[in-house]
């Protein structure tokens, strides 16, 4: 059974979800959160799976709870689900430990199948979520600590030219572009790539972004 805390400050929103993941014979809502300290004190009390966080929060914002989280060491399997506004926090969210990142536009058999997914240990983006990451990836970013490298596995051993090809594959170039930039063969661009994404243990270029980002090498 996959225990489930859900963090919005929208009772009705709460309430929905709620019915809907309770009808899930694995999924059980162990509690619901008005605000972000709210959220990090049941997340203590009760030791939820997976919690869902909706990042505009009063009291204490999403953000603000991701952050709260690693301070005191806990480590539920966090997914975003917030507003497609919101666009601009996929990258700062997912640096602060976040393993997945939806709209509340999604499908409710879409969401069910993303709180399995993170609760296995998929990282999980909706395709806007990516996409918003990779353009922001090099990107001003927040001005305080990053909690995620104590949260995280150690960075993999890339070569120099590897780490390039993975900050760059962060801000969205592709192979081509890659090859131009470092004036070298595409062959060799696409070699580098697989190299790198065996390295970090990751599927495909949108994951290695979220890697770099993570590890603040982007």
């Amino acid at each position: 059974m996959i225990r489930v805390l859900i963090a919005d400050d929208h009772p009705v929103v709460r309430q929905g979800l709620r019915t809907f993941l309770d009808l899930q014979d694995d999924l059980d809502v162990v509690g619901e959160a008005g605000d972000g300290a709210e959220a990090v004190d049941l997340v203590e009390s009760l030791s939820p799976d997976v919690l869902l966080l909706d990042l505009k929060m009063p009291v204490l914002d999403g953000l603000g709870t991701l952050v709260r989280l690693a301070e005191r060491g806990l480590t539920p399997r966090v997914l975003v689900l917030t507003s497609v506004s919101d666009r601009g926090d996929v990258a700062p969210a997912m640096r602060a430990g976040a393993a997945g990142f939806l709209y509340k536009d999604v499908e409710p058999t879409a969401l069910v199948q993303a709180v399995r997914a993170v609760h296995g240990g998929q990282v999980l983006l909706a395709p806007e979520a990516a996409e918003a990451m990779l353009a922001g990836a090099g990107r001003d970013r927040p001005e305080r600590a990053d909690p995620a490298p104590s949260r995280a596995e150690p960075v993999a051993p890339l070569t120099d030219r590897e780490r390039e090809v993975l900050v760059l594959i962060a801000s969205g170039r592709s192979n081509r572009e890659i090859a131009r930039d470092l004036a070298v063969a595409e062959k060799t661009v696409k070699t580098h790539v697989s190299n790198v994404l065996m390295k970090l243990g990751v599927q495909d270029r949108t994951q290695a972004a979220l890697y770099a980002v993570r590890h603040g090498l982007a």
